[in-house]
């Protein structure tokens, strides 16, 4: 492949012979000093050129400048499919990747506004007299200086009460009073243990003595002894020795030391959490919390809401000396992050709680202070999670952006961002083996001749507005009442039943607290035969099903099949065949996870992890099986002159006409189809799949399944990834689900979704501290006129629309 550079005073990046993934051989220009945008249905091909292309050899050629070791890894992290690139300056990309998941992590390390802050009270804090100034470091509780000895810098301490350990006092222990204790054998034996030692099984728990009850629930003492079992009329059971373990100890090992992950979940659910006792889940030591800046210690100007925060630090900047310049650098860098919308985050908020949204425009944020010229930002759509009111700042920040000498490769579906583009490479016409191909390439008025493009319509609408839809009646309401979590206090609000709602409201206005947190928590503790204060009309809801854009795995051992059960189905087909009954292969040999079938080097993954040591670690395809995750021996049973790694490698549409007389395949299929994923690979990687690819993954999943009842259904920004020719797809199959006398609730940005809904819920006015009210509650048009509603004249240009 070359890979020359030539032509420094070319403004294009020139693509020649692109054929990463399902791209067809394209040749492409594209400007630089630009703001260019990749359009296209999902599954095109956009992301295969920006980031699968352009990005990746951007990387590899970054490999190459540096040390002999990464020079020794670039064949095993591969090189993109293509024949070369021209004028391609070094990029930094932006993906929509979640971060582990750890409580230490936050908006403050991200952004390391933390660092900074620290640096402030370290050396412009106020001291108590006599105190030592403390390093920097004494103010992270990620440090063994900063930490409080206690909680280890977690703010939290994990505990055991009576009431979480013995739910039902009315119960005896020979009846499962104690709900911490293991099921089964194991359980069993520590009330044997117990009758041994001469403690009454059969009075209910709440009538046993108070010291009796202490010491069989808290007890650190492991007394042995030996217990008679109670003879079975078909078995001998023999006396042994048993030592006993206490309620408390049980819990607190398992959740901490156990390897299963249902073993901790089934503990952690009697453990109660609450606030360090010695630091008042401050996370600090005391000397660190005794220095204040502004009158308060770190951890308060932490907790406060970035907007609020830098109000705080503006006086300080008029001052001279060190705490002016940090507190100016702070408050700059800060403004950066309320211009995005982010305001209402606080430093301390920890990052597993951000929408993938949050943490790409943090990043953004970060790279807008970084002060690098001359490199190509590639980045996964920035508008995602973001209210249409906040749009004008994104663009404002990229145009800063492009106005430092940056080059910003941008792959998005949200129109304004699309009309504002410099120019516009469009992918298609569909998605799969049906795109691949470059449609146009060009500034964004060129697209208008475009008679195949998708993405024509929605940026030059016709001016035909559709026929406008008569909002359902409702069936029913569930009334909450009083709900107070996070930004919420006191709310009250319906959801009304049978009927498709969607609540809005700008970024931080407490959307997915309502719906994701409280509406779900509540209805499923109902469902779970648990009482429930503060809500009505639960009796009316059968099923629960919430659809979120976790991901389906994080390894490559999951996959689309393995996830929606059509796996099963490929497998007994090929358990079937004459050849594989011949050698006696069961539907178990065509499982990558057993021993029998699967490649032995990669373990079945078909990849191998990479680490890369001062790089994020990637994974490669596995050089023994290339791939294809099965042994030589299992790859040689073919179903309709395929092997099993090759119909996991086709897509669902070639799969639909490949498996159509296979009945627990084609249903599977056809479902994914109905939600957009025709263009998937039955073994796609989950971690390829987007966090809107999940999300459908998940419904389609549960579209296949038997309904029965009334089922609530609750999606969390359903439309995220997809180009508008996708929602409307998405939409016709939510639609759906309420026709046949279902509910649906979505959290969504995205207004033609609002706009096509029977029933809206505006959260605001604003973010944070000025969020959690229910701002206006009605039809689509009856908000879209609400005074006071950030929302309104964007769902009133919707409805227009």
């Amino acid at each position: 492949m070359t890979t020359s550079d030539g032509g420094a005073h070319d403004p294009y990046v020139r693509v020649r012979g692109a054929r990463e993934h399902n791209l067809r051989a394209v040749d492409v220009d594209i400007p630089r000093d630009a703001l260019v945008v990749f359009t296209g249905v999902s599954g095109s091909g956009k992301s295969s050129l920006a980031f699968g292309t352009l990005y990746a050899e951007a990387q590899r050629r970054y490999f190459e400048s540096v040390a002999p070791y990464a020079r020794r890894l670039i064949h095993q992290v591969g090189a993109p499919k293509v024949e070369e690139i021209s004028g391609l300056p070094p990029a930094v990309a932006l993906e929509q990747r979640r971060s582990a998941p750890t409580s230490r992590s936050s908006v403050g390390t991200v952004t390391t506004l933390s660092n900074s802050l620290r640096m402030l009270f370290s050396r412009a804090g106020t001291y108590p007299e006599g105190a030592e100034r403390l390093d920097s470091d004494a103010f992270s509780p990620n440090t063994a200086a900063g930490a409080c000895p206690e909680c280890h810098g977690l703010g939290q301490v994990h505990h055991v009460s009576e009431e979480s350990l013995v739910p039902d006092p009315s119960l005896s222990i020979r009846d499962g009073a104690i709900a911490a204790w293991p099921g089964a054998w194991q359980g069993k034996n520590l009330r044997d243990i117990l009758g041994a030692l001469g403690h009454d099984l059969d009075r209910p728990w709440r009538d046993l003595p108070r010291a009796d009850r202490e010491w069989i629930l808290f007890t650190d003492e492991q007394p042995v002894v030996t217990v008679h079992p109670v003879r079975d009329a078909d078995r001998i059971q023999r006396p042994y020795q048993g030592t006993y373990m206490s309620a408390k100890r049980y819990v607190l090992h398992t959740a901490a030391d156990s390897k299963s992950a249902s073993l901790r979940a089934r503990a952690e659910r009697h453990l109660v959490s609450g606030p360090c006792p010695v630091c008042g889940g401050r996370r600090l030591r005391p000397e660190a919390l005794a220095v204040t800046f502004a009158g308060r210690d770190i951890a308060a100007l932490a907790a406060l809401p970035l907007a609020d925060l830098a109000r705080t630090l503006r006086p300080a900047c008029e001052r001279d000396g060190v705490a002016a310049a940090l507190a100016t650098d702070l408050v700059a860098r800060i403004e950066v992050l309320t211009e995005l919308g982010l305001g209402y985050l606080a430093t301390d908020r920890p990052t597993p709680t951000l929408s993938a949204g949050e943490l790409q425009r943090l990043r953004l944020a970060t790279q807008l202070r970084s002060g690098l010229f001359g490199v190509v930002y590639v980045l996964d759509e920035p508008s995602a999670g973001l209210h249409p009111a906040d749009s004008a700042a994104l663009l404002t920040v990229l145009d800063r952006l492009k106005a430092a000498g940056n080059s910003l490769f941008v792959v998005e579906h949200h129109l304004d961002v699309v009309r504002r583009a410099d120019w516009i490479v469009d992918v298609g016409p569909r998605a799969g083996e049906h795109g691949g191909e470059i449609l146009y390439s060009g500034p964004v008025a060129g697209l208008a001749a475009v008679t195949g493009s998708a993405t024509r319509r929605f940026v030059f609408p016709d001016g035909a507005a559709p026929p406008a839809r008569t909002p359902r009646e409702p069936s029913g309401a569930l009334r909450l009442r009083d709900v107070t979590r996070h930004n919420l206090r006191g709310l009250d609000v319906d959801f009304p039943l049978g009927v498709f709602t969607a609540v809005t409201g700008v970024s931080g206005s407490g959307k997915s607290t309502l719906v994701g947190q409280v509406l779900a928590e509540r209805v499923t503790a109902h469902l779970a035969g648990e009482p429930v204060t503060g809500t009505e009309g639960l009796e009316t809801v059968d099923r629960l099903v919430t659809v979120d854009q976790k991901p389906i795995g994080r390894t490559p051992r999951s996959n689309l099949a393995t996830y929606t059960g059509l796996f099963d189905a490929v497998r007994k087909v090929f358990a079937a065949t004459d050849e594989a009954r011949a050698r006696g292969y069961t539907v178990g040999r065509f499982s990558f996870n057993v021993t029998a079938g699967r490649c032995e080097v990669c373990q079945g993954e078909g990849f191998v992890a990479v680490e890369l040591l001062f790089l994020p670690g990637t994974y490669a395809p596995c050089a023994a099986c290339q791939g294809a995750r099965y042994n030589p021996e299992t790859l040689e049973i073919t179903y309709r002159g395929a092997n099993i790694a090759e119909v996991l490698d086709l897509t669902v549409d070639a799969a639909a006409g490949f498996l159509a007389d296979v009945p627990a395949a084609a249903r599977s299929l056809r479902t994914l189809q109905d939600v957009g994923l025709g263009y998937l690979r039955l073994g796609q990687p989950a971690t390829e799949l987007s966090g809107g690819e999940a999300q459908r993954i998940k419904l389609a999943t549960e579209l296949q399944r038997t309904r029965r009842g009334h089922t609530l259904y609750v999606l969390d920004e359903p439309t995220t990834g997809l180009h508008p020719a996708d929602t409307e797809l998405l939409l016709r199959q939510l639609h759906g689900l309420v026709d046949a006398g279902n509910s649906v609730v979505v959290v969504e940005h995205d207004m033609t979704v609002a706009a096509g809904a029977d029933h809206v819920i505006d959260l605001g006015p604003g973010g944070g501290d000025q969020g959690g009210r229910v701002v206006a509650a009605g039809a689509p048009h009856e908000v879209a006129e609400a005074a006071g509603s950030v929302t309104a004249p964007y769902l009133k240009a919707a409805l227009r629309r």
